[in-house]
């Protein structure tokens, strides 16, 4: 079966992975290569964030959860982190997702200011390193990534795989994917820094994700911004809300700072669509900030779904 995937951030890589693994002919198309991507300045940390519903996003993010945890080590750039969460009310409930996640604990001590929190084993990926990880599988496999800026979803294949992100706006019409801007600042290693953190605090959420060669700080949640130049006054907010939860980063310089549009949409889109006269569709998109979350187990939803009869 041959399958043209349309997008080149982790979700389209990841369905391109499995579908070439399982011995179908892949390409990806896409206008911005693997590192130009969103995808390539996330923090990645496992998380199910702006990502509906619940049930099906639970699902996804469990079987990725496995898979990540797998293949952890230098080679793909995946690690496991001490993960702390802290909320401010008090009667806060376990979160929905934490049957997915090893070792989930509450903790009885929080800091000022909030009510809650828990601890997890969580899963941190460095981007670059993990996006050429899945481009050498895909190679290995006998899948091509070329840069193509398509105006509409292509024919010419067994089935085509929707994984555009915010592009879906245009390649297939849906008008309810919407971006949500995300600032965030990137430090270098901090002594002492070796867990992430997430904060949802009355100021805003505040997440530090180390990952070994740096930290990353953020961040924001702007809907419908469409912005991509960072912004000072959202870099000294970030740093203050962080440092204020986590003296150590108090004067660490600031490496870079970098704005990606999640593409958000009211529920993840994955269906298969038939096309009269054009190749068939497996939709693939709206995940939030919960691509690599939501990875492993959508691509392989995905794919059976393209090996399905029409």
């Amino acid at each position: 079966m041959r399958v043209l995937v349309v997008g080149a951030g982790v979700t389209g890589l990841t369905c391109a992975v499995v579908a070439a693994e399982r011995g179908h002919q892949v390409d990806v198309l896409a206008r911005d290569l693997p590192l130009e991507t969103t995808s390539a300045i996330a923090a990645a940390w496992w998380y199910p964030y702006l990502a509906r519903p619940a049930d099906r996003v639970l699902a996804w993010s469990r079987r990725s959860y496995e898979v990540l945890a797998a293949l952890t080590g230098p080679d793909a750039g995946v690690t496991v982190r001490r993960s702390l969460e802290l909320v401010t009310d008090p009667t806060a409930h376990d979160p929905w997702w934490a049957d997915a996640v090893a070792a989930f604990e509450r903790v009885t001590a929080v800091p000022h200011g909030y009510g809650a929190g828990w601890t997890f084993d969580g899963i941190v990926a460095h981007m670059p390193t993990y996006l050429d990880h899945l481009v050498r599988r895909l190679a290995d496999s006998g899948g091509t990534v070329t840069r193509m800026a398509l105006p509409a979803l292509p024919s010419g294949a067994d089935v085509v795989v929707n994984a555009s992100g915010l592009g879906s706006r245009l390649l297939s019409g849906d008008a309810t994917t919407t971006p949500v801007r995300g600032q965030l600042v990137r430090l270098p290693p901090v002594p002492g820094v070796e867990e992430v953190l997430l904060a949802d605090g009355p100021d805003g959420v505040t997440y530090v994700v180390p990952r070994g060669t740096d930290v990353i700080v953020g961040g924001t949640s702007e809907y419908g911004e469409w912005d991509l130049a960072p912004r000072p006054e959202d870099t000294a907010a970030i740093l203050a809300r962080a440092t204020a939860l986590v003296p150590a980063l108090d004067g660490a310089p600031v490496l870079g700072t970098r704005v990606g549009l999640r593409p958000a949409r009211p529920s993840v889109r994955l269906e298969r669509e038939e096309r009269p006269g054009a190749s068939p569709v497996v939709h693939c998109c709206g995940h939030g900030g919960a691509g690599v979350t939501l990875s492993w187990g959508c691509a392989e939803e995905v794919v059976a779904l393209a090996e399905a009869p029409a």
